[in-house]
């Protein structure tokens, strides 16, 4: 199933540039990620993205279709804490760990827009079906770390049969459109994103030494699911086909 996700969706994407006249452009801004693991809490992630899109022309502010392509950090983050030191019977603060999957998103939607009073400006909704795919993590450069202290293993391992290329989610959110003119416009977003398949599957990992007691523990099976609130700022252009007879 998670194999036909992309090629459905760019299939949808090339008969939506067929229609007569678009709107297209280039967004962008901040990345908020955010992920659920069983063993540990986790702190948000500060990224970014970039997304090309294009959305049909909707007469009257009827529901319009729209479809995007673009570029996703996602990920989680371990900073700020502190751990016991029994060597000195003090505390040490590691420093900030960055878990980032490089993802890139296929988007298609429907998007319904809304007067706003006397202006040209237009508030509007959207929400869409989304796959992505898996370009790379960060996770190797814990290898080494892992390899010296297994008590690290906590961490997500980057082994090829753990990290899942192509996942899917939804996209919702809302935001206004800015026209300077009929064929140059801003768009403002605020979308949440989250997964509804899992990024990361782990098999639970028995006999891990914990630093804290010197006993063994087993790390149970860890399945991590994104979720991300995106900010983004971008420019729409219109491309408007008109037939003469």
């Amino acid at each position: 199933m998670q194999r036909l996700v992309l090629p459905i969706l760019l299939l949808c994407c090339f008969q939506l540039a067929q229609a007569q006249g678009y709107y297209f452009g280039l967004k962008g801004g901040l990345t908020i990620g955010t992920q659920q693991w069983q063993s540990l809490d986790r702190d948000p992630l500060f990224k970014y993205h970039g997304i090309a899109f294009v959305e049909s022309i909707a007469e009257e502010n009827s529901f319009g279709l729209f479809a995007q392509a673009g570029y996703h950090e996602k990920g989680s983050a371990i900073r700020n804490r502190l751990f016991l030191n029994r060597q000195n019977n003090g505390f040490f603060a590691p420093p900030t760990f960055e878990f980032i999957f490089r993802n890139v998103s296929l988007t298609l939607g429907a998007k319904q827009k809304f007067d706003m009073g006397t202006t040209a400006n237009k508030w509007f909704y959207l929400i869409g079906v989304r796959g992505d795919y898996n370009l790379s993590t960060n996770l190797g450069q814990f290898r080494e770390l892992i390899e010296r202290n297994p008590a690290f293993a906590i961490y997500p391992i980057d082994a090829p049969d753990f990290i899942r290329e192509i996942t899917y989610g939804v996209t919702i959110g809302g935001g206004m459109e800015v026209p300077f003119s009929e064929f140059i416009g801003l768009v403002f977003e605020l979308t949440i994103n989250p997964d509804f398949s899992f990024q990361y599957i782990q098999p639970a990992i028995p006999f891990v030494p914990d630093p804290l007691t010197g006993t063994n523990r087993t790390i149970p099976e860890r399945r991590i699911r994104n979720l991300s609130l995106e900010f983004t700022v971008g420019f729409r252009f219109l491309r408007k086909v008109e037939y003469i007879d």
